[in-house]
């Protein structure tokens, strides 16, 4: 197996457990959304640091968000992704080993790259074992229920604690330290790079690697990073959407229909929204997309917006820190990267339009020929 190959079932596996994980991040931080506007509507102070909340009153534990609904959701966050990476790679017999050891992963403050690590480490292991290992047709039961959960968790957790967990560990602290340290320029030169990472591909895999490694980097108490990605996730299908409605003269009717269902899917957060944009004029639309999300991006970090939940879209808008910058940030964003679409595009003719028209009947009717309704 060549090194192209290995690298593309090696993300195939990682997709698999992102895939699986993306949906308890945003429960967690739905319910920390929640619990922010909530604290902010009783009047509670400062409710990221509140330390008087108490387990005899279930409403102000869950507006706590030390120890709330929503932390305790994000909590499962590397546990959940190295349970799927290994079920990617070893059927059920892989979320066992992976869960356990996601668990270490959390507890050792390994990171993200310690999650993915253990994954991988407990996915492969259990097919070895599988694999390798062969019992008679009485005992053919055990393996499955008691060898594969057991001695794989076993090896995956010895070599996370005493071979890769420490390493992981140092590099996620000093990673941690390094982007909390980042002041100025720095700062607002790495808000600009997520945002464009982000823009780039609308939710490919340079997008998910970008807002996949901020999000994780929230259980670390760094929150810049993602604050750049959940601004920039929804720069592109708003500004490309709201280009639309401006000049629609200047879009095709598909576009113009695409542009409204843009439009909504910016406010709540799915970039997917100005693919067909993308698609269409990919050498323009990609740089201005760029472009609009790292200005929108860096607007944001650099004004003191904090957004401290992976929530994109417009419900969460209101619980983040400084609110009023990062809608602003999203606006010149988004006005960027509209003001740059109608710049660089020419009114559709009508001849164009026709054209489309016929041609899109021409094709109906050779499918819909007399001689394949008579064959």
């Amino acid at each position: 197996m060549d090194a192209k190959k290995i690298g593309k079932t090696l993300e195939k596996h990682i997709m698999t457990g992102i895939s699986y994980m993306i949906p308890l991040i945003i429960t967690g931080a739905v319910l920390m959304a929640i619990s922010r506007v909530g604290a902010s509507f009783f009047g509670i102070n400062n409710i990221w640091d509140a330390k008087w909340a108490t387990a005899n009153n279930w409403f102000v534990q869950f507006l706590h968000t030390d120890d709330g609904w929503g932390s305790l959701a994000l909590g499962m966050m590397f546990p959940v992704i190295s349970a799927y990476i290994s079920y990617s790679i070893a059927d059920k017999g892989g979320i066992v080993p992976g869960l356990v050891s996601g668990l270490l992963v959390a507890n050792m403050n390994a990171g993200f790259l310690g999650a993915l690590a253990s994954g991988l480490i407990a996915g492969y292991t259990v097919k070895l074992l599988v694999k390798y290992i062969h019992l008679p047709e009485a005992a053919k039961s055990v393996l499955p229920i008691f060898i594969v959960p057991v001695v794989g968790s076993l090896v995956t957790l010895l070599l996370i604690q005493y071979v890769i967990g420490v390493p992981f560990a140092q590099i996620n602290v000093g990673l941690s330290n390094w982007l909390k340290g980042l002041t100025g320029t720095n700062k607002i030169l790495l808000a600009a790079i997520i945002g464009g990472m982000v823009g780039f591909d609308l939710g490919g895999p340079v997008n998910k690697a970008a807002v996949t490694t901020a999000m994780a980097l929230l259980t670390s108490g760094v929150y810049d990073p993602n604050t750049a990605a959940q601004i920039s996730i929804i720069i592109p299908p708003l500004g490309l959407g709201l280009a639309t409605f401006i000049q629609k003269k200047k879009f095709s009717k598909d576009l113009r229909e695409a542009g409204q269902a843009s439009l909504v899917m910016g406010l709540i957060g799915v970039s997917e929204g100005a693919i067909p944009f993308a698609v269409e004029k990919p050498l323009t639309i990609i740089p201005i997309n760029v472009i609009g999300c790292a200005i929108g991006s860096a607007l944001g970090v650099g004004l003191g917006a904090v957004n401290r939940a992976p929530i994109s879209g417009f419900y969460g808008w209101f619980a983040v820190q400084n609110w009023w910058w990062y809608i602003f940030a999203i606006a010149v964003g988004t006005l960027v990267v509209t003001g740059l679409t109608l710049l660089t595009r020419q009114p559709v003719s009508d001849e164009t339009e026709n054209n489309k028209v016929e041609d899109q009947q021409e094709t109906d009717n050779n499918y819909f020929s007399e001689d394949d309704w008579e064959n």
